[in-house]
């Protein structure tokens, strides 16, 4: 329940702190003394857009803190509370909301900063705020299913066949997306063939762009490389002018040397040295003579080469590639796409089975919640008309019709609530209530809700709207009864209802001298002042003994 509310700078309330009761709580006030601006608050703590506009004038900022006192079995809440980081404080919540002046704003939970999505999912477990203009849900279809599935208890299924149809849907939108990819690869399938063919035969190996362009180098300048060639291995082996070549020249010196080194034996080093160039002479001398063997000058396998170069160049170009190594992924690539295919067409099939099982599954879910909405709408709409005819509508009916339709979140139904204040030809509710009709109904719909909700807190503001004399007592009485399990907000302007409960609160507007401002308040009435301000509900400004004799009699009873 909500124990306590502190607001500071909020709209027109520079600050006010109030502790609230269980039970039954009834607030009332003339029009515009901030009866709104309070429930206004009370829903930015809730998770109501934040908005510079809720500042005071001149505040940097508003805060608003509220106290709830909760089941300390409450897991469910506590689960939420341990996943975002939030210490449990054992049955004591309470939640802050920071507004500043550029409309941002911060929340707390117990002192922990958390999203305002976190306010939003903590709140719906704490209060039901039903508006003055709430009685518009009436006419929504999903709201009607809503009620109707609280009162069978259809969490577990609702939820089991909500998961089943998201499931179903990503598993059809892959489907999609599988069936395009196919259909894209098959319209590609001869373009990519044809590419793949070429490459293919092309039989590509990384480096071998590099050897054609050395081999075209040297048949290309064949004739000058023999020529060049051909002259070294002349000067090795020609003779000089004395008729020896060069080998035996360095034969012969090594020879002298050798004799020398008898007398000198630094001469010896001399002869190893010209003997090892002799030998050096005489390998290069083979190299060289096996390059000139080796130089070709045939014109065929320049041009092959030639050949060869212009069909790999003309592939890189063709496929915007850099060397062989980026064609060799390129042909890999389309390699992939053409068994891409065989590979979506199995998880096209795989995939069908498992549509066709949630399917299957989402089906029979759909059945069992509908078999529970058939099974609980006959006690629902007995058990409302009762309470609207509690409410001096002594013929009124009060039917709930499922109608089918395809099968979605909700599973595969649709309801209508239809009434009839006269108790025949019940029609769409949404079409045939008044404004005082649709207050009662809305209002034996909430209490209905309460009980199956295990809500703590739940606040009317004016869902006596268009109601008076003894029918506002009877309202009055039903939201009384509602407080003995529960913590109820009762907002009104009818003293029918107002003489209810225990507490009364009273909010006010008053002229602030000192900042020239209006600032609304709100303060719990003593016994003697609450018969004051029903007597004034009863009679207006100007109260009567009349009056108050009335009020006192609205109390007492």
């Amino acid at each position: 329940m909500l124990s306590r509310l502190q607001v500071k700078n909020y709209v027109l309330i520079d600050s006010l702190e109030i502790d609230f009761p269980e039970g039954l709580v009834i607030i009332t006030g003339q029009t515009g003394a901030g009866k709104s601006i309070l429930l206004g608050a009370l829903s930015l703590v809730m998770g109501s857009k934040a908005d510079a506009a809720m500042l005071s004038e001149g505040a940097e900022n508003c805060v608003v803190e509220a106290e709830f006192e909760v089941g300390a079995d409450d897991e469910e809440l506590r689960s939420t509370l341990e996943e975002n980081e939030v210490e449990w404080d054992e049955g004591r919540l309470i939640i802050r909301r920071v507004v500043n002046r550029s409309g941002r704003s911060r929340a707390f939970v117990n002192d922990s900063p958390v999203p305002v999505t976190v306010l939003q999912g903590i709140s719906s477990r704490l209060v039901d705020v039903h508006s003055q203009h709430q009685t518009l849900l009436l006419s929504d279809r999903k709201f009607q299913l809503e009620i109707l599935d609280h009162y069978a208890g259809n969490a577990a299924l609702r939820d089991e066949c909500a998961v089943l149809w998201h499931e179903l849907g990503a598993m059809r939108s892959e489907m999609a997306q599988l069936d395009a990819d196919i259909a894209r690869i098959a319209g590609e399938r001869e373009y990519n063939e044809a590419q793949y063919r070429q490459l293919d035969a092309a039989k590509l190996r990384a480096g071998e762009l590099a050897e054609l362009e050395e081999e075209q180098k040297q048949l290309a300048n064949a004739e000058e490389i023999k020529l060049g060639l051909g002259a070294v291995e002349e000067m090795f082996t020609a003779a000089s002018c004395e008729g020896i070549s060069l080998d035996a020249s360095l034969k012969e010196a090594q020879k002298q040397l050798s004799k020398v080194s008898r007398y000198i034996p630094s001469a010896a080093g001399l002869a190893e040295r010209v003997e090892s160039c002799r030998r050096e002479l005489d390998d290069i001398l083979s190299e060289v003579s096996s390059l000139n063997a080796r130089t070709d000058l045939s014109e065929t396998r320049l041009q092959e080469v030639e050949d060869r170069m212009s069909l790999i160049y003309g592939l890189m170009h063709k496929h915007s590639c850099t060397d062989e190594a980026q064609l060799i992924g390129c042909r890999d690539r389309l390699t992939e796409a053409l068994f891409d295919s065989t590979r979506l067409e199995e998880r096209r099939g795989e995939l069908a089975g498992r549509i066709a099982d949630t399917a299957s599954r989402l089906d029979a879910a759909a059945d069992r919640l509908h078999n529970a909405r058939e099974k609980a709408a006959g006690g629902f709409a007995e058990s409302i008309t009762g309470s609207i005819r509690s409410l001096e509508l002594p013929y009124a009916v009060f039917e709930v019709i499922l109608e089918d339709i395809p099968v979605g979140a909700y599973g595969r139904d649709a309801v209508m609530f239809r009434f009839s204040a006269t108790g025949r030809n019940a029609v769409d509710v949404a079409k045939c209530a008044s404004g005082g009709e649709m207050s009662r109904i809305m209002l034996s719909l909430k209490a209905m809700m309460a009980r199956f909700t295990n809500m703590p807190t739940m606040i009317f503001d004016e869902i006596d709207t268009g109601v008076s004399g003894s029918v506002a007592d009877k309202m009055g009485s039903m939201i009384c009864s509602m407080g003995s399990y529960m913590q109820v907000f009762a907002i009104t302007h009818l003293p029918q209802v107002a003489a209810k409960g225990s507490a009364h609160y009273l909010v006010s507007k008053e002229i602030d001298p000192a900042a020239s401002k209006a600032v609304s308040t709100i303060k719990k009435l003593s016994a003697e002042q609450r018969v004051l301000e029903v007597a004034r509900m009863l009679s207006g400004s100007v109260l009567t003994d009349a009056a108050i004799a009335n009020a006192k009699a609205l109390l007492n009873e």
